[in-house]
């Protein structure tokens, strides 16, 4: 594989599994009762959040991961079961009172993990970084890794302008609706998680 194919490779599919564009509904839905200040903070921390995790996982990803005993279906199912904590506050307004006076905590969950940084990023970091066969490999990997962190932040940082087309009660049904697309979400991490170990235990 060449050094632009395999940069290319490395973008698209993270890219493709953080999906900046995916989280902008529910970064509206989490922060449209916040002011433009704090809509700003709330992108950057996520984003550094996010920026951080993938990076310790791409340096002791796999030392930390054997270390702890736990795998990628473990990772999983408990993403997902943190996400449908989150998609039923949505869904019953309580996000709303819960997140308007801590910025931070929405922040780091559930923007910054695990939407951002969850198990198929994690994974996927790790597996670019024992694929690696070179220093200049790693160095395209950490450009990647920073790119489409800078497009995260540049995606959530610019959908605030969506924040005065559609009011109050437009961020109210988005919120609903990110409710339900967040509980799909989670739900199908649970289920890549329960078909993992019954993969394991097939093969055992």
């Amino acid at each position: 594989m060449g050094e632009l194919e395999y940069i290319i490779t490395v973008v698209v599919t993270l890219f493709v599994i953080m999906d900046p564009p995916g989280i902008v509904p529910i970064y509206l839905a989490l922060t449209g009762t916040m002011d433009r200040r704090e809509r700003g903070r709330a992108a950057v921390q996520a984003t550094a959040l996010s920026l951080g995790v993938i990076t310790l996982f791409a340096l002791l990803g796999q030392q930390i991961i054997n270390y702890l005993g736990i795998d990628l279906a473990a990772l999983q199912g408990a993403g997902g079961l943190l996400l449908l904590l989150v998609s039923l506050q949505l869904l019953t307004g309580e996000a709303d009172e819960s997140h308007h006076h801590s910025t931070s905590n929405i922040a780091l969950v559930p923007l910054g993990t695990p939407l951002l940084a969850g198990p198929g990023a994690i994974v996927a970091v790790i597996l670019f970084v024992q694929q690696a066969t070179s220093t200049v490999d790693y160095l395209w990997v950490a450009l990647a890794i920073v790119f489409i962190h800078v497009v995260i932040y540049l995606v959530m940082r610019f959908s605030g302008v969506l924040v005065k087309v559609l009011r109050r009660g437009g961020i109210e049904v988005l919120t609903r609706i990110s409710g339900v697309l967040l509980a799909a979400i989670a739900v199908q991490l649970i289920a890549d998680a329960v078909m993992g170990y019954v993969e394991v235990f097939q093969n055992a």
